[in-house]
């Protein structure tokens, strides 16, 4: 399975007795004589179904040097000061690329914001250290050239899915990274919006990800619950209750920790819905299964107009 590229779904109907959910695995197994066609990958399959919804694509921009500093721009057709979205995506920090989000993107370019996937460096290449430092790299770039593409760069958000929403988790609760591109969360930063992720997991039993974070000083200083301050911009944490791979309490913590630091935040639990399925109803055919969309749109549109 490895070999099939990212692997958004399971179709097995055993996994869940949850209506919704047998529905999705009925819809996806309708589709998987295009998973042939797709190299067997449903992310692939959503890319095929997904138009570029009037978007314009601008891809293999570098915003650094080798050939993991790379990132695709989505940008609505004929707008102006736009919000502009970085969107991070997951892979257990050990794979993934951007063409497989295209379905994400143009999502979003759709609804006005540009959106802008950057690759970044996996492990064994480098550490945790390596792949948060790519990533502000990005946000940098973003925030440099956005008005070329028809965005504001006073209107910047950060949105990651699974280790992507660990990238981006950090980069907006942990001054360090930003700072080293000479930018800051609080002042840089509209919101962060956060898809099923990892943010309190450590101690693990599993080897990699204990090697992953193992150059970190303490175990502390590699999870974003311990930078909830109180002094960063608004969040939006979406997971679903049947997530087993990224339990939910890793947003339920979070939340409460902003809570209690002042910071604003919003919760939303999603009932019976998985890690994979979390992000899959971005994409057009399976909309039905969670906002995550609307929900992403709506907290973008709200603090965009909102003066921090």
């Amino acid at each position: 399975m490895a070999a099939c590229g990212p692997i958004l779904f399971d179709c097995s109907p055993s996994q869940s007795q949850d209506p919704t959910l047998r529905l999705i695995y009925r819809t996806i197994s309708a589709l998987l004589p295009l998973f042939a066609l797709a190299a067997c990958s449903p992310a692939l399959v959503l890319n095929l179904v997904t138009s570029s919804n009037g978007a314009n694509i601008h891809k293999d921009i570098a915003y650094g040097q080798g050939p993991r500093h790379k990132l695709d721009v989505y940008s609505p057709g004929d707008v102006g000061n736009a919000p502009v979205a970085v969107f991070f995506y997951g892979g257990s920090w050990q794979s993934g690329n951007k063409q497989g989000y295209r379905f994400v993107a143009s999502a979003l370019a759709a609804r006005g914001i540009v959106t802008i996937v950057p690759d970044y460096r996996l492990y064994p290449e480098v550490h945790y250290q390596g792949f948060l430092s790519d990533g502000a790299k990005a946000v940098r770039w973003a925030k440099d050239h956005a008005r070329e593409y028809g965005g504001d760069p006073s209107k910047l958000f950060l949105i990651g899915h699974s280790a992507g929403a660990y990238i981006a988790a950090m980069l907006a609760l942990d001054d360090e990274w930003l700072g080293k591109e000479g930018l800051s969360a609080g002042r840089d930063l509209k919101g962060f919006v956060g898809i099923s992720g990892p943010y309190d997991f450590l101690p693990s039993n599993d080897r990699e990800i204990v090697a992953i974070f193992s150059t970190a000083k303490t175990q502390a200083l590699s999870q974003p619950v311990s930078f909830a301050d109180g002094r960063r911009p608004p969040v939006l944490l979406l997971h679903g209750t049947g997530d087993s791979i990224v339990y939910p309490k890793n947003s339920t913590e979070l939340a409460e920790k902003l809570r209690r630091s002042g910071t604003p935040v919003q919760l939303k639990l999603y009932p019976g819905v998985g890690h994979l399925e979390i992000i899959g109803a971005v994409g057009f055919p399976l909309r039905f299964i969670a906002p995550t969309l609307e929900d992403t749109v709506s907290f973008i549109q709200m603090h965009s107009t909102t003066a921090r």
